[in-house]
């Protein structure tokens, strides 16, 4: 056993031993440990230096308010540095190392700075480098000369330089309520907005839900209260209206209701080693929030405050019964309130000897001194802690304290000790309230800043909101639950709580002025007597405290000094507290790693944009590509095939027998309202209001500007609801397009889009066996010409789910698009490869899919570029003459209609070689003489169907050049060569094998 575990398990799994290294030595832990945890188990109690000083410095939380205990984390040869040791979950193999010191954490050349103290008060940097330098250098500012010593000296950690292998996600996701917090008052609040049938989202920072009960040492109900909270989170994470994120931390709340959240996933090698991302960003937009965040408990401000060993009561307790931990062998506890005493009571009950207990109060309560018996001590009333001693703590000095004056008097009394449990009292976690607008609210009652009031939809609960006993947080917990589903507050009886029946009268905020430096800001190294300077020299406003002294500007952002120096500064004023004013809290509430804000840095910020089928895809062979931001499989390769070879594979069965693709990338837009058919009319260059329902078109759609926008086909399905269908990587330019003239130029219209792409999983299924394929699986309705006829739309069910088919062709052939939810685009797609299989259905990729529309000469973004008209597509058939259209006024500007554009035409390679898109078309010329150019290639591919390598190509002339001759001009590729310059039409231009 580790020399300082407690012979209680605590709620570690002692059955287990788990290996990690701290400064390149060995030592063992258990599942459920934190890092922190640990090393106090081990007995180590040195873990770091402070900032400024290089002052030796301990563990003085258990939470994310941790200010001292600040690791780099080692994962091969990646670092990544200033993370809580109190905060990182232990796991097999973890390795970190000690910062800001030097040679090693027990002997550091740093702490020599200690002797030049009186020089680095605070603001010394304006003081002292912002001066000129006389002499040689006159002119020159001190700071030019020091700077680079001073930025090398700066910072904690030392960040890595190796690529981090690490994925990150984010997401969105929507509820109508939102619980931050997992404690007594989250879990009630949880539980009563998901009875009242809301949708809900509870973040818990921690790995197990519980707050406060998990070390609470009460009894709610029948249970240990650790068992109630365990037994609430799975009963809601088993709810179907509940989604439960534990080890996640809601860092920041915005406008809209909208709040950030991170995810820690699998924050170690063995998670990211199975495919799961490191860190999830989460996006929230709420409906109503319930913020049950809990409260922090606040140091004492005192000589010698910081040495290691010292550390806040609360984290002591937390320490013997979360994890079975003695954080000393002989403690002390100093405070100015009841709850201390709860903690002196099970740090002896644990197993430590608990050696005096130092109360600034000439009276407490009959409960404190209850527990006071039970840690075996009979407490000194009127007494403070003046003074520390040793580089880990091994002695406290106590003196006489006047709560009335504040002054300390008389003789010390040295007790020797090897921990310090300290308690300030405790003050809400009012961040993220703050965060949402509002001012923070001075409570004269409770000694501490109470939450705003609302600027936006959020209600609080618990100790966030003042509760001082787990009783009112319950209370307040499942009343802000039924209030943020609209519902009045309930009279049903709430569990009963076993608890000591302490006194629950706050503390005021803690200083002992006695002589020694007492910290206020323990990472920054800001002390008390550096608040008061900067009262002498001007610097009174919050703001100005708070950047002239760096206090509250580490990395824990001032959870525990906040409020002290706030203290301490209105002491120095002669003003109350509430006049003194608090800065507001800006997110993040506590550090957020650049990859997760990044996502996925490796792809430039874009999201990855996966189809219901991609999981059958990536099992079945495919080589995914991306296309626009989805990943579409290229080709099912076979062994041994090159690309080339398995795309011709794949095409010619579309060809011979019957392929199918994945189409759901599409963008889909559903277009709904009375006057949708007029809208489609304005956007569309052709006439959508006669289309008959359950009948689609293909369409095309102009810029203002009389160039080609996009084209696809809608369907219209009833008589005020069409489906428009974009290309892949025009959905969003297009639903732009749509959004902007229905706002801004025609928003009389009663129309209203939608983008709906994430809905539908679509397949097309083509080639000339196709109807065979859906008549073996399609039940509802028929598929032959009749039922179905070209361009026609049916519903019906496949293997059981509801589809929706259109008889429509991309690749000339006989085909359908099959449309599903997007729920059961899988099931729907295996149903069709399984109704296909007599007769050798073969899923095609993005290749052969641009190999069967180059045969059949259809257009898309190569062709489509912004800059092509309708016109030079020869698609002018499609320019109605009996209505307006967006373009319509300058389609016909005269260089648009200029017969020497370029227009489309099809390539034919003359000497057997392939041609490459952006190759140039050249009348004459070479390789050494690059010919003047009358076009490019705009796509390319070896044909099957005709078994030579042809292309598509905008042309100067365009069809006035049927049948002849020029060259192909690529000297990137080495590649000259003569060409056939053919209609674009290559393949069945008559459209009988598609109309069949």
């Amino acid at each position: 056993m580790s020399p300082r575990r407690a012979a209680s398990t605590g709620l570690v799994d002692r059955s287990q031993a788990l290996r990690f290294t701290f400064d390149g030595r060995t030592y063992s832990g258990h599942p459920g440990d934190t890092l922190a945890s640990a090393l106090l188990a081990n007995g180590i109690t040195l873990v770091g230096r402070s900032f400024k000083y290089h002052r030796p410095r301990g563990i003085f939380t258990a939470g994310v308010d941790e200010p001292n205990a600040l690791v780099t984390v080692l994962s091969g040869d990646g670092r990544e540095p200033n993370i809580p040791a109190t905060q990182i979950e232990l796991y097999e193999g973890l390795e970190v190392e000690s910062q800001n010191r030097f040679p090693s954490l027990e002997y550091d050349l740093g702490a020599l700075g200690q002797l030049a103290g009186p020089l680095l008060s605070a603001g010394f940097y304006y003081k002292t480098f912002m001066g000129p330098v006389f002499g040689p250098l006159k002119g020159t500012r001190f700071w030019m000369i020091c700077e680079h010593a001073i930025r090398r000296a700066a910072g904690l950690g030392r960040a890595g330089y190796e690529k981090d292998p690490a994925r990150y996600e984010e997401m969105n996701a929507f509820c109508d309520v939102l619980v931050v917090g997992a404690g007594p008052a989250g879990l009630m609040a949880a539980e009563a907005a998901a009875k009242a049938g809301r949708r809900v989202i509870l973040a818990e920072q921690e790995p197990k839900a519980g707050g406060s009960a998990l070390w609470s040492g009460e009894m709610i109900g029948t249970r240990p209260a650790h068992q109630w909270a365990q037994a609430m989170a799975e009963k809601l994470a088993a709810t179907e209206n509940v989604r439960f994120l534990p080890r996640t931390t809601v860092w920041g709340y915005y406008d809209g209701n909208t709040l950030a959240a991170l995810e820690r996933v699998a924050d170690r090698p063995s998670g990211t080693a199975k495919g799961l991302p490191r860190l999830r960003l989460w996006n929230i937009r709420a409906g109503k929030v319930v913020l049950a965040t809990g409260s922090l408990e606040r140091p004492v401000v005192f000589p010698g405050n910081d040495r290691p060993g010292v550390m806040l009561a609360g984290a002591a307790e937390r320490y013997a019964r979360q994890y079975g931990v003695l954080p000393g062998e002989r403690i002390a506890v100093f405070t100015n309130n009841d709850g201390a005493y709860r903690a002196a009571a099970a740090l002896r009950k644990a197993g430590a000897g608990v050696v005096a207990i130092v109360d600034v109060r000439p009276e407490i309560s009959d409960a404190a001194r209850a527990l006071a018996q039970e840690a075996g001590v009979e407490p000194l009333l009127g007494h403070a802690v003046t003074g520390t001693a040793g580089k880990r703590l091994t002695r406290i000095t106590i003196q006489r304290f006047d709560a009335a004056t504040g002054r300390v008097s008389g003789d010390g009394r040295p007790v020797d000790v090897d921990c310090l449990a300290v308690s300030g009292g405790w003050s809400p976690t009012i961040h993220l309230a703050s965060q949402a607008g509002g001012k923070p609210v001075w409570d004269e009652a409770l000694h501490a800043f109470l939450p705003p009031s609302p600027m936006q939809p959020w209600v609080g609960a618990g100790a966030f909101a003042g509760a001082k006993t787990t009783v009112e947080a319950l209370s307040t917990g499942r009343d802000a639950g039924l209030a943020a589903a609209g519902k009045k507050p309930s009279r049903a009886r709430l569990p009963a709580v076993t608890a000591p029946a302490l006194d629950p009268a706050p503390a005021p905020v803690l200083e002992i002025k006695a002589a020694g430096k007492a910290f206020v800001d323990l990472q920054n190294d800001v002390t008390a007597e550096d608040v008061r300077l900067a009262h002498r020299e001007g610097f009174i406003s919050v703001e100005h405290l708070k950047r002239y002294t760096t206090l509250g500007m580490a990395t824990d952002q001032g959870k525990t000094s906040n409020l002290p120096g706030l203290a301490i500064m209105a002491d120095a004023r002669g003003l109350p507290i509430p006049e003194v004013g608090t800065t507001r809290f800006r997110p993040p509430f506590s550090p957020v790693s650049i990859g997760a804000l990044a996502a996925d840095r490796h792809r430039h910020f874009k999201p990855d944009r996966l189809t219901p089928m991609h999981d059958w895809h990536v099992g079945h062979g495919a080589r995914m590509m991306e296309a626009g931001l989805w990943h579409r499989p290229m080709i099912y390769g076979q062994p041994g095939e090159t690309v080339e070879q398995a795309y011709i594979r794949e095409a010619a069965a579309v060809r011979r027998s019957v392929g199918i693709c994945d189409v759901s990338t599409l963008g889909k837009i559903a277009v709904k309202g009375p006057d949708a058919a007029e809208f489609l009319d304005r956007v569309y260059t052709n006439t959508f209001s006669t289309l008959p329902i359950g009948k689609a078109r293909y369409g095309l759609m102009l810029r203002e500007d009389g160039i080609v926008l996009d084209d696809g086909t809608t369907w219209r399905l009833g008589a005020h609801d069409f489906l428009m269908t974009t290309t892949t990587a025009n959905a969003g330019k297009v639903m732009q397009h749509l959004e902007y003239f229905l706002d801004a130029v025609w928003p009389h219209l009663k129309v209203h889009v939608t983008s709906v792409t994430d809905q539908w999983a679509g397949a097309a299924v083509a080639g000339p066996d196709a109807r065979r394929v859906l008549e073996a699986c399609v039940t509802g309705t028929g598929v032959d010409n009749v039922a179905l006829p070209f361009m026609g739309i049916v519903h019906g069910r496949i293997a059981g789910a509801p589809v929706m088919i259109c008889r429509l062709s991309f690749s000339g052939e006989l085909a359908y698009e099959v449309y599903c939810g997007a729920g059961h685009g899988a099931h729907v797609w295996e149903a069709l490869m399984d109704a296909g299989e007599p007769f050798a259905i073969t899923p095609y990729g993005m290749e052969a899919l641009g190999a069967l529309r180059i045969e059949k000469g259809h257009v898309t973004g190569a062709e489509i570029d912004g800059r092509t008209t309708a016109r030079d597509l020869y698609l002018d058939g499609m320019l109605s003459k009996k209505k307006p259209f967006i373009g319509s006024a300058l389609m016909d500007r005269e260089s648009l209609i200029d017969k020497n554009r370029l227009r489309l035409v099809g390539i034919v390679s003359l000497d057997g070689q392939p041609l490459g898109g952006g190759a140039h078309v050249v009348e004459k010329g070479s390789l050494d003489e690059l010919g003047a150019s009358i076009g490019h290639i705009t796509a390319a591919c070896y044909s099957p169907a005709l078994e030579r390598h042809i292309g598509l190509a905008l042309v100067k002339g365009g069809k006035s050049r049927h049948g002849t001759r020029a060259f192909v001009s690529d000297p990137l590729r080495k590649r000259f060569g003569p060409v056939e310059i053919v209609s674009h039409h290559f393949y069945d231009p008559e459209g009988r094998r598609m109309h069949g």
